[in-house]
């Protein structure tokens, strides 16, 4: 049975899942697991591309997405962050980027129809990170007009992930960890080129991330210029994920939640990481956090980032049932 998430998201807050990597993490995968059989002979090391075990460890993957939404969630990422042909360069690995996108989806997908119901549909997000490149900055000190990346180079590599992400079944597409809006309207321009070429169009999400306590992307801009300059486009939503814990992202929040034709999501990481680079903010604390976007109705859609679990969504959701949605423009839905 086929569900509308735009009518779902005027009924109800809806609870994104938490992080992937995190959860990969405590499986303690060695390389031999990352290169399963079909890649044992290549010639590059993978452990670390996570992406890659869609592929060789799918039971792994599909077991996380059926986790999250054990917890409560409404919609799960797919396993795609970095699921572009520029960042799987990396590993030698561009001409799978296809199908790994597409596996991905159908996994998500899978477990997506198994937790839904009639009451609950769940829905698929087709996660598109921001790649390892920036159109707007040069990565050479000595050469600020220098770029490593075009954005035709960046709208091609986002149109085969956009076509996987969709063969595979995804509903939405999330454009997020976006740190370069230049990147991000890359990947809006991969997705309506896709959609003109399919006759159909489905919803955009898009996420930024605001680097630090100056309260700017690492392009520059504020959390208002951010949605300023993507409010040309029909979004299904638009917010902040990564970088911050729930209690940094606030403000930020609050500075687009009036201004926002669109729905507004947030997920942020389990607080800030501590002096081992580790999360380790208690799902009870972040709930706290999280109740104070509630209470001042900022938001339409909630989940988790870096160093979030399903006791963090579980938490998350609960406190969700208790509130009713932020309002919003539902003609740009």
């Amino acid at each position: 049975m086929s569900y509308n998430i735009q009518e779902e998201i005027k009924k109800r807050i809806l609870v994104l899942d938490g992080a992937m990597g995190t959860m990969i993490q405590r499986h303690k995968l060695t390389e031999d697991h990352f290169r399963g059989d079909r890649f044992k002979d290549h010639p590059v090391p993978l452990k670390g591309n996570n992406d890659l075990l869609s592929l060789t460890q799918p039971d792994i993957i599909l077991d996380i997405h059926r986790t999250y939404y054990e917890a409560g969630a409404d919609i799960a990422e797919t396993n795609t962050f970095s699921g572009t042909t520029i960042a799987q360069a990396d590993y030698s690995l561009q001409d799978i980027v296809y199908e790994l996108n597409k596996v991905s989806a159908e996994l998500a997908r899978k477990a997506a129809d198994e937790y839904s119901t009639p009451n609950k549909p769940r829905f698929v997000a087709g996660s598109i990170g921001p790649t390892n490149r920036t159109a707007s900055i040069s990565p050479d000190v000595n050469n600020p007009g220098f770029r490593a990346i075009t954005f035709d180079e960046l709208k091609e590599a986002y149109i085969t992930q956009v076509n996987g992400l969709l063969d595979g079944g995804a509903d939405i597409l999330l454009i997020e960890t976006v740190f370069d809006t230049l990147n991000a309207k890359a990947a809006v321009m991969a997705c309506q080129e896709v959609f003109d070429e399919r006759g159909k169009e489905w919803p955009i999400m898009i996420s930024g991330t605001i680097t630090d306590n100056s309260g700017r992307t690492l392009s520059g801009q504020t959390a208002e210029a951010f949605l300023i300059s993507l409010s040309h486009v029909p979004l299904l939503s638009v917010g902040f994920n990564c970088a911050l814990g729930a209690k940094q992202l606030e403000p930020h929040l609050k500075a687009i939640s009036h201004k926002a034709p669109f729905a507004i999501s947030a997920h942020p990481n389990a607080g800030l990481p501590n002096e081992f680079g580790a999360y380790d903010e208690t799902p009870e604390l972040m709930g706290v956090q999280i109740e104070s976007y509630l209470d001042q109705n900022l938001i339409n859609i909630i989940g988790g980032c870096c160093g979030t679990t399903p006791d963090h969504i579980k938490v998350i959701a609960e406190l969700a049932t208790r509130y009713a949605p932020r309002k919003f423009d539902t003609q740009h839905v």
